[in-house]
């Protein structure tokens, strides 16, 4: 978990106004019904019938028809009318039904996390989604780079809890839980969860997650969710320590089915934030619990044997000495694989 307090925002984001106005929230909804009643029809969709479905016109049909091909799908048209053939893969607003108002979308753009700030300092509410196909500029905890080439999912997730800054750590844990849930749900892998914020298959990192909070003294005003996750990308051979879904299971996956799964499970464990269910399940998960750990800290080194997490999602190692300390945040080694969770 990272705070920016209320520090400004340096720099020019993107050219593009990443205020979505009302007429290409109006677009999206519209293509979304289109997409929706080709989808739910098995022959030709003639124009008439979907103007009079949509009431809107023809014309304005063509041109959502026109704007969807160029977007990808391949639709095929008739004196019948239209036949939607096959969709891209791509994450685009009228993709995930009822979330079109909420999705800010970008083929490309430095970083979701800049945009999601912007948006949330100018009072975009809960649950805003900034999503990117690609990111120039991607980073990670510790201003690391993250590579997000084409393939994978990355997107900021805008949150206001009602909760004390102290226990914000919470949401790195519970965006952790909810990526590993929809794994082992959706592909039967066994997703397992590196303290504070990785979740790793086979014991190679496949989705890393960043939270920055905006805060007061006693007062969370936002925290902007950042996720990124290796889901058709390839890794290369020589990298030892990540790995992603498409190496994992010789296939690609679909991106959009993941993703509508996941904000799903993301609402549903936000309803634990606050409860001891959702340590209980996180450390279920938990590939860092009863093995020796080095934790790299600024300015302290602690090493031993992670015991556990407290209410606020510290992990707690016990040294070779029998002392017991707490680390917030910081770097995290496995120094070796001593009863790997077996749990599934």
């Amino acid at each position: 978990m990272q705070s920016n307090g209320n520090s400004q925002t340096t720099g020019q984001l993107t050219k593009t106004n990443i205020m979505v106005n009302i007429l290409e929230i109006k677009v999206n909804e519209v293509k979304g019904q289109i997409l929706k009643a080709l989808r739910e029809c098995s022959d030709y969709l003639s124009g008439e019938t979907l103007s009079n479905q949509l009431s809107t016109s023809r014309v304005s049909i063509w041109k959502h028809i026109r704007s969807l091909k160029k977007d990808g799908y391949v639709i095929k048209a008739s004196p019948g009318g239209y036949r939607l053939f096959s969709s891209p893969d791509l994450l685009l607003p009228y993709e995930f039904p009822d979330l079109e108002q909420r999705i800010h979308y970008f083929p490309e753009i430095g970083s979701t996390m800049d945009v999601a700030r912007e948006l949330a300092k100018k009072g975009a509410g809960e649950g805003t989604i900034v999503i990117a196909e690609v990111q120039t500029r991607g980073r990670g905890r510790l201003s690391r780079e993250w590579l997000s080439p084409k393939g994978g999912i990355y997107f900021t997730l805008l949150l206001r809890p009602r909760i004390s800054p102290a226990y914000a750590p919470r949401i790195n844990l519970m965006a952790s839980v909810a990526v590993a849930v929809t794994i082992r749900k959706l592909f039967g892998l066994k997703a397992e969860l590196k303290w504070p914020n990785d979740v790793l298959i086979e014991g190679k990192k496949l989705c890393g997650i960043l939270a920055e909070m905006d805060a007061e003294m006693d007062v969370v005003n936002f925290v902007n969710l950042g996720i990124g996750i290796n889901a058709n990308t390839s890794i290369p051979q020589f990298e030892k320590t990540a790995t992603s879904l498409k190496d994992v299971l010789g296939k690609e996956i679909s991106r959009k089915k993941f993703l509508s799964a996941l904000l799903m499970e993301i609402e549903r464990q936000k309803t634990l934030l606050m409860k001891a269910d959702l340590l209980e399940e996180w450390k279920k998960l938990s590939a860092t619990l009863n093995n020796d750990v080095r934790i790299v800290a600024a300015g302290e080194v602690i090493v031993g044997r992670a015991i556990d997490i407290d209410t606020t999602g510290a992990l707690i190692v016990k040294e070779e000495d029998g002392s017991v300390k707490e680390a917030v945040a910081g770097d995290c080694i496995h120094l070796r694989e001593e009863a790997p969770n077996t749990d599934i």
